[in-house]
This record gives structure tokens, C-alpha cells and sequence, in this order.
């Protein structure tokens, strides 16, 4: 019998997924909760787990194509199932992962499509594999089957980039999904990187005009994805709530030298802590003390909801654009887990394995725009904040300092916040509290 699954809501109110990639194909037999594709909101790539077992039937949809929630995604044929084209699988099984799927039946991880791909034989020397150059093809025969590498898209954009066979990497690493460092370190030993440094830079000028990106003189991108849903977001931030910005530039040398006996520190070896942790640690405090910048419009209830919890948003530049994960209640970590929590952010954001959770919500967010060298900026708020600091570039500049000009370490802090919400007054009280920390540190010891 043909069973048909449809496009899950897959949180936040999200209308719509685009298809990344299928991991199955039609004549397919798949298990329960095995990965029947990759596809992507406008706020994470996620994996769709099967709700049944049997036979793959249909693709209703194309790589690359987007997809509405509630319509035909993939049509099953499944001994038992009731000949209906919209039986939903949520009413047979228990939520999984985006809210369809089933609890799995065996133990360990679901099987992926197997693919065929000219790779090594399964008694393949994975040292012969390490050593070679990366545009080596292993000996194989074409119908030798496979499971295919797993990796997130980026990471496959990022190797594809480079030129590395993921199925060399798969070799190397064994059943886990591949990231980006594992690229990196097969890159290093087969010389990629090594010959990419080494070239010579050359500058070539055409003798005619030409475009930037070839030969027409055009480049027509898709809207979709990330770059879609930010789009509409701060089209929606801007036009709703009135934006201030305020800035104030900070003496940080005492946060610096902070950081810098915390890294001679044996017993945090493990734990890398930056000026943003530090930042961090200050906004939660100085949330405390001004909760105006910790609360969001409610306009359909005629009520400003204040928030009693701090979900701190971090802005994380990915290949796939920005997006704002949140750490959950961040007011309650301490120095050393604010650090964690920030390295582990940057990790998932990277590998693009950001879930859609990870992404709702938020009370106040903070965007590092020092990363790329830049001084102070107007950020926008996310919608459903009132508060976005936006933290600038470290830098060593002459400043008054006791009575006398001194080289110092200097920041500049940028707070937008909604006018709605936070008088003027409140939010440059907010921006002296979390300058006074980083000037002073030990100034957190007075909060509460």
C-alpha cells in the first residue's frame, strides 16, 4: 500500500524547506527513522527522519526545490499501510527529531543509503589512502557499493572547495560524520594546502572588459534559506521597532590582562576563554540591573513581557549567513561555562548542525564585529528583542590613563535597542554597566 509523508512543521512557525539533498532514492527499501534527506528552513539544515518502513515509491520533490509544510514530500510503499495519499505519520508515531518518526526499534545508528561510487575495496590500506595526493582515484570497480560519507553540507562545500575527496577523509576517520578540521588535517598531510600557500600570487589583466564572475555580466542568485528568512527579519525589525544606537568606547586593558593570567591558569587549560566570554558575563549582569533591555513587545496583548531569565543570542557568521544561536540561560553560567558554552556554539554553527531549537527564542544577542577588524557598528535588532550589542575590535591606541597619555587596549561598544521599550537613559545606564566591568573587573563582585 502507498503511504505518503508531508513536509513536517518543523518549528517556529516556518512555512516552508527547501530540499538540500535526498540520501534515498525511489526503489529504495529504508527503516524506520532511517535519513530519508538534508533539508533546510530558513533557520537550520535538518535531517528527515522515515516513518516507515518499505519501499521508497516517489520523490515529490527535487534537490534544490522548496517545499511548503503539509505537502507531499515522499511516498512510501509499506506491507499494511492504508492506501491514503495523506495519512500523516505523526498519528502512528512518536515524536522524533522535527516532530515525525518513530522511536527506533534497534539499537544504534539508523542505516543510510548505500551509494555507488568508485571507491576503495572494503580491504583497502587506509595508510596507501593518508599518504596519497588528493587527486588520486583509488582502484576499484565501478559497481563496488559504498555508504556514502557523512558531513554536513558546508563541510562538503569546504572540501569540494579545496579539492579532498570526502570518501578519502570517510577513510580515515571511520564512521562519524566528518567535519571541517577532519578536511583540514587530510588537506595538511596530502600537501593541498601546503601547494595552495607555496603558489605564487599572480595578477592576470584581460585585454578586454570582463565581469567579476566570468563572462556575463550578470550573477542572478536565488533568495532562499538563511539569506531569505534574515532578509524578512530585519525588514520586519527595522520597520517596526525604532531603532537608537549608543556608543561608548572602553579602557579594556584590565579585562586583557584578566584573560591573559586565566591562560597561564594549568587548572583551565582546557577551557579557552576570550574577551567575549567576559562580555558575556557583563551583559547578564547589567541585564539584571536594567530588565527594560531584557524584554520584548508584546503588541497583541498591549503588554511588554519582561523576561526573568537571560536566553543570551550569539551572531555567528556561517556559510550559509548569519545566524543567531542562543544559550540558554546564560545569567546562571559561570565564567568558565559561558567559554564553553561560546566554543561549542562556534563548533555547531560552523558544521552547520544548528537545530532549529537552538535558534528560537533569544532575549538580548550580541554580534562580535571585531572578528573582522571593524570599530563600532548599528546593529539590528532581532525581532522579539529589545537589545543587540554589537562588540568592536581590540586595539592599542594613546588614552588619558591617571592623569597621563598611555598606550591602552580599547574597545568600542555599539547598543541598538528599541525606543518602545528602553528610554534613553536606561540604555546608557546598561552600556556604562558593562563598561565599568571590563574596565575594572573585580566591579562584577558588586552586581547582583
Amino acid at each position: 500500500m502507498i503511504a505518503e509523508f508531508r513536509l513536517p512543521d518543523l518549528g517556529e512557525g516556518l512555512t516552508e524547506a527547501e530540499v538540500v539533498q535526498w540520501l534515498v532514492a525511489p526503489g529504495d527499501t529504508v527503516a524506520l527513522n532511517q535519513t530519508l534527506a538534508e533539508v533546510e528552513t530558513a533557520k537550520a539544515i535538518v535531517e528527515l527522519p522515515s516513518p516507515y518502513e518499505g519501499t521508497v515509491s516517489t520523490l515529490h520533490a527535487e534537490a534544490g526545490e522548496t517545499v511548503a509544510v503539509g505537502a507531499p514530500l515522499i511516498a512510501f510503499d509499506v506491507e499494511g499501510a492504508e492506501d491514503h495519499p495523506a495519512a500523516p505519520a505523526e498519528e502512528k508515531a512518536q515524536p522524533n527529531l522535527v516532530g515525525y518518526g518513530a522511536a527506533p526499534t534497534t539499537a544504534g545508528r539508523p542505516a543510510r543509503r548505500a551509494r555507488r561510487a568508485a571507491a576503495p575495496a572494503p580491504a583497502a590500506d587506509t595508510a596507501v589512502l593518508e599518504a596519497a595526493p588528493h587527486d588520486a582515484t583509488p582502484t576499484a570497480s565501478v559497481d563496488t557499493v559504498i555508504e556514502r560519507p557523512r558531513s554536513t553540507p558546508p563541510v562538503r562545500a569546504y572540501a569540494k572547495r579545496l579539492g579532498v575527496d570526502l570518501v578519502l577523509v570517510a577513510a580515515t576517520v571511520g564512521d562519524r560524520v566528518i567535519t571541517r578540521d577532519d578536511i583540514d588535517e587530510y588537506a595538511q598531510r596530502a600537501g593541498i594546502r601546503a601547494e595552495a600557500e607555496s603558489a605564487p600570487a599572480t595578477v592576470s589583466v584581460p585585454s578586454t572588459a570582463a565581469s567579476l564572475h566570468g563572462d556575463e555580466r550578470e550573477l542572478r542568485i536565488p533568495i532562499r534559506g538563511v539569506r531569505k528568512h534574515t532578509a524578512a527579519a530585519m525588514v520586519q525589525s527595522a520597520f517596526t521597532a525604532p531603532h537608537v544606537t549608543v556608543f561608548h568606547t572602553v579602557d579594556v586593558t584590565a579585562t586583557m590582562d584578566l584573560l591573559e593570567s586565566l591562560r597561564e591558569d594549568r587548572s583551565l587549560a582546557e577551557h579557552r576563554i576570550g574577551p567575549l566570554a567576559v562580555i558575556s558575563k557583563a551583559v547578564c549582569l547589567a541585564l539584571g540591573r536594567t530588565p527594560g533591555l531584557n524584554s520584548r513587545w508584546d503588541e497583541e496583548a498591549g503588554e511588554i513581557v519582561q523576561h526573568n531569565y537571560v536566553d543570551l543570542g550569539i551572531a555567528a557568521a556561517t556559510e550559509r549567513g548569519l545566524i543567531v544561536p542562543n544559550i540558554r540561560d546564560a545569567e546562571r553560567l559561570t565564567l568558565v561555562e559561558l567559554a564553553d558554552a561560546l566554543k561549542t556554539l562556534a563548533e555547531t554553527a560552523r558544521a552547520g548542525k544548528t537545530s532549529p531549537a537552538e535558534l528560537a527564542g533569544g532575549t538580548f544577542s550580541i554580534s562580535n564585529i571585531g572578528v573582522f577588524g571593524v570599530d563600532a557598528g548599528t546593529p539590528i535588532l532581532p525581532p522579539g528583542q529589545s537589545g543587540i550589542l554589537a562588540v568592536g575590535a581590540v586595539r592599542r591606541q594613546p588614552w588619558e590613563h591617571r592623569g597621563e597619555i598611555a598606550l591602552r587596549q580599547m574597545m568600542t561598544l555599539s547598543l541598538s535597542f528599541d525606543h518602545r521599550l528602553v528610554d534613553g537613559a536606561e540604555g546608557a545606564r546598561f552600556l556604562k554597566d558593562v563598561a565599568d566591568i571590563l574596565e575594572e573587573p573585580g566591579r562584577a563582585m558588586l552586581l547582583r
